[in-house]
This record gives C-alpha cells, sequence and structure tokens, in this order.
C-alpha cells in the first residue's frame, strides 16, 4: 500500500496492481474480474492508518476529534431517546433529519475533508466499470467519523419514535437507510460537481457560496426564532408533515408512522427511501461515467487581449515605493485569487449580518459592530501563506529588519484601508436601527482597538506560525500536518488580542456600569489611539523574527 505522500499515486497504484497485475500489459478487455470494494476499503483505512504516522500533531486532532464526536453524538443519541414518549418527538427527529440530509448534501462541497485518494478524477485512466467503482466508493466513504456521527444521531432519532413491534422492524431499517441515503446523496453531488470544485471557476464559485451559507445562517435563525415565539415545536409540525415525506427523511418518518399504526403510510415513505436511494446511485453511476469519458475543458477560456491598466486610477493614491506595492498587491489579491477573495467576502459579509440581524430581531447590541472589525482582523494572519507558491519573490526583496518591516506595516495598512471604515460603517447601521446613537462613539472605539490589537496578534501570527494554503479545494486552507500551526496561530492571537484590548474594554465597561455614559466618547480616541500603538509594537516585533526566520518561513508556506 502507498503512502498518503502522493495522493494521486493511492488508489491509481492499488487498483491498478490489483487490477493489471504486476507487469501492467494487460488490456482492458482481458482485465480479470476482481472485486473493488475490499481494495477500496482497505485503501481507506490503510491511509487513515499511515496518514497518523510520523505526526503528533495530526494524531492529536484526529483522535480528539473522534473523541468529540463520539461524547457528542452519545450525549445526542441518549437526548433523543429520552424523548420516546414525547408528543413532539415526530417533529425534533424529522427536523433534525432534515438537517443532517441537507448538511451532507452541501457541506462536502464547500468544506471537503477526508481522503482525496476518494476523488474520482484521479482513477479516470483506470480500466475500471462505473457500477462496481461506484459501489466500493460508497462502501469507502461509510468508513470515517461523519458517518458515525451521522449513525449515532439517526439511532437517537429511530429510538425516539419507535413504539411497538412494527416501529421496532422499521427503525432497525431506517437507521441504515438514513445513513446510506444521506452518505450517497454527498458521494452523488460532490461527483457531479468534482470538476468544478476543481477548477478556477469553481473556486470563484466559492465566494458566492460561502456568502450564500452565512446568509442563509443567519436567515434560518432568524425564522427559527420568529417561530418558537410564535408557538414553540407546535409551529414547526406544517413543516414536518412536508419534510417527512421528503427522502431520505422519510426513513425516520416511516418509524413515526408504522409506530402509530399506519402501515400504508410507513410502506410509501419505505419505497420513497428505497426509490430515493436507488435514483442516486444511478445518477452518481451516470456523473461518473461522464467524469471517466468526458474531456476536462472547465479551464479552458479563449484567449483574450490583455488591457495595459498601468498603475493609474486608485493605485495611484496609494503611496510610493514598497509601501505602495505592497498594498497595492496586498488588494490585488482580494480581488482575483479565489481563495483570498472567499475569505474576505465570507468575513465581510457575517460581519455585517451578525450584528445587523441581532439588531432586527430586538436582541442587539450597538458593541457587536466590534464583531466585524474581528472578522476582517483575522485576514492579518497567516499573511505569508496567503501569497503561496509567490511567497518567493517576495522573499528575494527583504534583506533586513527594515524590508520586514515596511512589508508587513503595507500588509496591514492595506487591510485597514477596507477595515476601518467598514467598522465605522456596521456600527453606525447597528445603531441607527437599534436607536442607540450614545453609544456609538464607544462601540467604534471599542472596535478599532480591538481591530489593532488583531493587527499586531496577526503579524506576530504570521511570522511565528506560518503555514502553507494548498491551491486546490475551494474551501481548503490549510496543508495537511499543519492544522497545529493554524490553530495554534489563530486562536492563541485571538486570546491575546483580547488581553491586549484588555485596558479599553475594562474602560468601557466602568463608564456603562458606573453610570458616566456621559463620558463614553473618551473610548473613541483612546481606542484608535491603542489600536495603532498595538498594531505598531506588533510590526516591530514581528519583523526581526521575520528577516531572521526567512527561510524556515518560505519553507512553512511552501510545504503545500
Amino acid at each position: 500500500m502507498t503512502s498518503p505522500a502522493n495522493p494521486a499515486a493511492g488508489p491509481a497504484g492499488t487498483v491498478t496492481a490489483a487490477v493489471t497485475g504486476s507487469t501492467g500489459a494487460v488490456a482492458a478487455s482481458s482485465v480479470p474480474s476482481v472485486p473493488l470494494t475490499p481494495i477500496f476499503v482497505r485503501l481507506k483505512l490503510s491511509l487513515l492508518r499511515n496518514g497518523l504516522k510520523g505526526s503528533s500533531k495530526r494524531k492529536a486532532a484526529y483522535f480528539s476529534t473522534l473523541a468529540l464526536a463520539l461524547v457528542v453524538g452519545f450525549f445526542v443519541t441518549l437526548g433523543l431517546a429520552l424523548l420516546h414518549g414525547n408528543a413532539h418527538a415526530g417533529t425534533v427527529v424529522v427536523m433534525l433529519a432534515a438537517v443532517l440530509a441537507l448538511g451532507w448534501t452541501f457541506m462536502p462541497l464547500f468544506f471537503p475533508t477526508g481522503d482525496e485518494t476518494l476523488d474520482p478524477s484521479r482513477l479516470v485512466m483506470l480500466p475500471l466499470r462505473p457500477r462496481p467503482l461506484v459501489q466500493a466508493l460508497l462502501a469507502s466513504s461509510l468508513i470515517g467519523i461523519g458517518p458515525l456521527f451521522t449513525l449515532c444521531l439517526a439511532v437517537g432519532s429511530v429510538l425516539a419514535v419507535a413504539r411497538g413491534a412494527a416501529g421496532a422492524v422499521a427503525a432497525v431499517v431506517a437507521a441504515p437507510l438514513l445513513v446510506l441515503g444521506c452518505v450517497t446523496l454527498a458521494r452523488a453531488m460532490a461527483t457531479a460537481n468534482v470538476r468544478l470544485l476543481s477548477s478556477r471557476k469553481g473556486r470563484d464559485l466559492a465566494v458566492l457560496s460561502g456568502l450564500l451559507i452565512a446568509v442563509g445562517g443567519q436567515l434560518t435563525n432568524f425564522a427559527s426564532q420568529s417561530l418558537f415565539q410564535a408557538g414553540g415545536l407546535a409551529s414547526l409540525e406544517p413543516v414536518e408533515a412536508v419534510l417527512r415525506w421528503v427522502p431520505p427523511v422519510t426513513a425516520v418518518g416511516m418509524v413515526d408512522s408504522a409506530s402509530e399504526g399506519a402501515y400504508g403510510a410507513a410502506a410509501a415513505q419505505l419505497a420513497l427511501t428505497l426509490a430515493a436511494v436507488a435514483g442516486l446511485l444511478w445518477f452518481w453511476e451516470r456523473s461518473l461515467t461522464k467524469l471517466m469519458v468526458t474531456p476536462d475543458g472547465s479551464t479552458i477560456a479563449a484567449a483574450k487581449p490583455m488591457k495595459d491598466r498601468g498603475a493609474g486610477g486608485v493605485w495611484s493614491l496609494l503611496p510610493a515605493g514598497r509601501t505602495g506595492a505592497a498594498m497595492q498587491r496586498t488588494l490585488r489579491y482580494a480581488v482575483r485569487d479565489p481563495k483570498t477573495k472567499a475569505g474576505w467576502v465570507t468575513a465581510l459579509a457575517i460581519g455585517l449580518i451578525v450584528p445587523v440581524f441581532n439588531a432586527l430581531q430586538g436582541a442587539g447590541s450597538v458593541y457587536l459592530g466590534c464583531f466585524g472589525a474581528g472578522m476582517l482582523g483575522m485576514q492579518m494572519y497567516n499573511q505569508f501563506g496567503q501569497d503561496t507558491s509567490a511567497f518567493w519573490m517576495v522573499a528575494q526583496t527583504i534583506s533586513s529588519t527594515r524590508d520586514a518591516y515596511v512589508e508587513l506595516r503595507a500588509r496591514a495598512a492595506a487591510l485597514a484601508l477596507v477595515t476601518v471604515p467598514y467598522t465605522v460603517l456596521v456600527t453606525a447601521i447597528t445603531a441607527a436601527i437599534i436607536g442607540d446613537w450614545s453609544a456609538l462613539p464607544a462601540a467604534t472605539g471599542l472596535a478599532l482597538g480591538l481591530l489593532g490589537s488583531m493587527l499586531c496578534t496577526g503579524a506576530l501570527a504570521s511570522a511565528r506560525f506560518p503555514y502553507s494554503i494548498p491551491s486546490d479545494g475551494a474551501f481548503k486552507n490549510v496543508a495537511p500536518g499543519q492544522g497545529g500551526l493554524a490553530w495554534a496561530g489563530i486562536f492563541g492571537g485571538l486570546l491575546v488580542s483580547a488581553v491586549i484590548s484588555a485596558p479599553v474594554i475594562a474602560l468601557t465597561i466602568w463608564l456603562k456600569v458606573g453610570g458616566h455614559q456621559d463620558l463614553s466618547w473618551i473610548v473613541l480616541p483612546l481606542g484608535v489611539v491603542w489600536g495603532v500603538l498595538a498594531s505598531w509594537a506588533g510590526l516591530r516585533l514581528a519583523a526581526p523574527k521575520v528577516a531572521r526566520q526567512l527561510p524556515e518561513i518560505l519553507w512553512a508556506v511552501s510545504k503545500g
């Protein structure tokens, strides 16, 4: 079995050796019939085992995630089982199954994790038929933390509504059917979109996808709060009555119907579930066939003459020299690079949505404007990793602490050029919706102080915890084996930012609690000065580190 160091060669080498023999000279028409499912299952298990070798960080991350999934799955299953006999148990489990199915449908597209060797586009050159390949990929996909957690929720759901012998029999069938339907739905959608997601257009589309997820999540939160305020779980019964007939949610609906003695409805829901799984398998097979016989032209575009934009226009307003060039580079990345653009657009959207939607629900605060500053401040982290393989060109221009300082200062200035007016605007919009204009100066000063602290810690984290961002995968932002560096830089930086901002936070709380709100305007100039000083100190401390360890940083960001 091959090492996962070359994921593209993993399934290819294994399956080719198993199918064509050691010489590799057997024609496709004379290939012996070899069961693919055991091969792919052993391959998946071997890749999981080999992927944990030689990396204590990867082992810790994997086993902690597994432990967390098991603990959460156990308590959720126990909580669902305790709903047995409750009048609203059917509504809860049907809605939960719908959320599971929705998550399995879209989350793998936007946050692809797991084993890259199961990407069917890597198997197109092998003499494999689509139907056995579908079976093998499906069996391999059932191995992992996600399917295990889904199985826990499925078991808890059927335990909540199963009553009597008929309900017990239906529950035994429904739990694996729900898991099978969710996994099949995810793989069919991923196969149908694998070319799009791996292309430049797909990475650009991920920006819109992230925005839709952010807006959709807040809309769902807003709608759910409105529903529960209107009448609790009883208000969801009309929605549940429709969802229980939508596969694969019909698997859970079948158990509820059988428990209530509605055997005709249970039989119809079972038939719908089986038909949906069969239809998804058929669609998956057709998509796989098309993928394996159609050339990839998704990234081919007609050559167009390039316009000579020059350096005029708005770019002429930037400072001259290295500072202006580095600022322009940073801002162009935010507009042109798909992953950088995705991070910026998502931060801008969520930073506005959270305070505004909370204000519209009557539960907001002007101080939630700090959320937007925090979201954009996180863009300062891993500055050199954002350059990907192009960072070596920047590294050639850094020969002293002064060069490193100017480079970091320009990147922070480019970020502040967008973040400062954005923070002021979001805070003002929130204050207008709530009608609390008196808190606007303090909230703005606090947000700007937090932003300066995050620019400080972002520069330090970029110097001390750089990591590589892979070029493939729309939302794959950390190279394998460097997850610990990413978590250490981001969460450590957030914690230190809170400590650095503590004086401004303490002053704001004291003025509000102590009844000195007429003096709250003091927080605005203090927050601005504090943020500028914090960011300046962070840049000064990070610059020598960058200059001294430039080769190590270059190696770290080029590792992916």
